[in-house]
C-alpha cells in the first residue's frame, strides 16, 4: 500500500523532470540542522530525499549541526558550560564533547542513514583531507553602563580560515556523498568547534555550489504579516533587517546567506528541514519551499 509520504514522494518526482534537468551535474550544499535532525522519520526521509538527489545526477554535499545534541552531552558527563554575552565558552574538555559528538555520533548516524536508503556516504570533518583550516572566532561586546567595549574570549570557538574542497571533490568524482561535520583544525594545531552554518556557507564558496539549503525549523524568512517570503536579494534583505522586518535570530542566518553568495554560491535557501521531502519541493518543484535569496 502507498502511504501518503510516498505517494508526495512519487507527485515530485513524476513532475521533476525539467528541475532536475537545471541541477544536473551541479553542487548543492545541505545543512542539516540540529532542531530538523530530531526526529527519527524525518531524518529517514531526509536520507532517502538526499539519496534520489545523487541517482538523479545532482552533487549534494550535507553540513551538520548538533547543538542540542551536544547540549545532551554536556549534561550527561555534568560539564557545565559558561556563557559570555549569550554566547557558549568552549574550554578543552566541551570541544572534546563538541569532537565526539559531531564528528562522531550524528555524523555516522547520518552516513548511516544515507546508506540504508541506497546512497553511498562517508563522513568527514574539517580535519579531513585539509577541507576546512579554523581561526579563534572572538566577539567584542559594549558595555551598556561604561560604553567601553571589551573582547570575548569563547575559548575553542572558530570560524572557517581557509577551505580545501579538494577531497570534497575526490569524493563526489566517485558519485560518493560527503558528510561533513564543522570541526576543524586551527593553525596552532588546536580544534576548533565551527558554527555548522559559517561552515556550509564557506564549504558551498569553495564549491561554487549552485544552491545552498539552510534546514532549519522555521519556513523561512517572513513578511510583517507573517507570511512566506519566497525570493530575496541581497539589497532588499538589508532593507528588511533595516526596517525590522527581520529581527531575532533570523537576522544573523540572513546575513550567513548573504556571506554564502559573496563567496560565489549563487543561490542560498532558508526552509523548514521539518517539512516531509523539503529538499525535493526546493529543487524539483515550481514554488519551491523556503526564501530563496540571491545577489
Amino acid at each position: 500500500m502507498t502511504t501518503p509520504d510516498t505517494a508526495t514522494r512519487a507527485n515530485i518526482i513524476a513532475h521533476a523532470l525539467p528541475y532536475m534537468q537545471r541541477y544536473d551535474n551541479k553542487t548543492v550544499v545541505v545543512k542539516y540542522g540540529g532542531h530538523a535532525m530530531g526526529d527519527p522519520e524525518l531524518g529517514q526521509a531526509f536520507a532517502r530525499d538526499i539519496t534520489l538527489l545523487r541517482q538523479s545526477g545532482v552533487n549534494p554535499v550535507v553540513v551538520h549541526g548538533g547543538g542540542p545534541q551536544i547540549g545532551k552531552m554536556l549534561q550527561r558527563l555534568n560539564i557545565v558550560s559558561e556563557f559570555k554575552g549569550g554566547l557558549r565558552v568552549t574550554d578543552r574538555a566541551t570541544v572534546e564533547v563538541v569532537e565526539m559528538v559531531l564528528a562522531g555520533s550524528i555524523n555516522k548516524e547520518i552516513v548511516q542513514l544515507i546508506n540504508a536508503e541506497g546512497g553511498r556516504a562517508v563522513g568527514l570533518c574539517g580535519k579531513d583531507g585539509n577541507l576546512v583550516t579554523a581561526r579563534k572566532l572572538t566577539r567584542t561586546v559594549v558595555d551598556p553602563d561604561s560604553n567601553i567595549e571589551s573582547v570575548l574570549d569563547l575559548g575553542f570557538v572558530g570560524e572557517p580560515d581557509k577551505v580545501d574542497p579538494t577531497v570534497l571533490k575526490l569524493v563526489l568524482k566517485e558519485d560518493i556523498i560527503p558528510v561533513v561535520a564543522p570541526v576543524a583544525p586551527g593553525e596552532d594545531g588546536e580544534t576548533y568547534n565551527i558554527n555548522a552554518d559559517t561552515a556550509a556557507g564557506a564549504i558551498a564558496g569553495s564549491l561554487n555550489a549552485k544552491r545552498l539549503l539552510f534546514l532549519t525549523d522555521v519556513p523561512g524568512v517572513l513578511d510583517k504579516d507573517g507570511n512566506l517570503i519566497k525570493q530575496l536579494t541581497v539589497a532588499k534583505a538589508h532593507e528588511l533587517i533595516a526596517d525590522g522586518t527581520i529581527s531575532g535570530g533570523m537576522i544573523p542566518k540572513v546575513e550567513t546567506c548573504i556571506e554564502a553568495l559573496d563567496r560565489g554560491v549563487e543561490g542560498v535557501v532558508i526552509l523548514n528541514g521539518k517539512v516531509p521531502h523539503a529538499v525535493l519541493l526546493e529543487l524539483f518543484t515550481d514554488g519551491g519551499a523556503g526564501t530563496l535569496i540571491r545577489p
